[in-house]
């Protein structure tokens, strides 16, 4: 044979397997990121601060609504009630849902320590979904 002979090596066949380990990194990369943000996102508090671009009133299914005047009176449901007026209001609220939201309705000058008053009647009755009430800005 003057041309010689034509020998063929065999060609690697292809991999017919799935290599699972860059999936399993990327899903422990997913179960890391999860794990870290979880936390960040289970707050129950919702806050509105007065004259902000985000204050727009909120659709709440069934909510209190608690207000504070200058004098530091306390209206349940625009109306006046004291202190004990108020914590059976909460508790009867609670009572019947125990998912109601109070709505907390407070003028700027009344003192921070009389918000906290009412927001620990609230949650003392049950309630702990309390959502400050604010104005859009002008």
């Amino acid at each position: 044979m003057p041309f010689g002979r034509l020998e063929r090596t065999e060609v690697p066949r292809p991999m017919s397997d799935i290599n699972v380990t860059p999936l399993v990194d990327v899903m422990l990369v997913l179960v890391v990121i999860l794990i870290i943000t979880a936390p960040l996102m289970a707050s129950s508090l919702r806050l509105d601060l007065p004259r902000a671009e985000g204050a727009k009133p909120q659709d709440a299914p069934k909510f209190v609504t608690v207000g504070l005047d200058k004098q530091g009176g306390v209206f349940l449901d625009e109306k006046p009630v004291n202190d004990e007026q108020l914590a059976q209001g909460l508790s009867e609220a609670a009572r019947r849902d125990p998912d109601t939201e109070v709505q907390l309705r407070a003028d700027q000058s009344v003192p921070y320590g009389r918000v906290v008053q009412v927001m620990g009647a609230a949650q003392k009755a049950g309630l702990a979904r309390i959502g400050f009430v604010a104005e859009p800005p002008r």
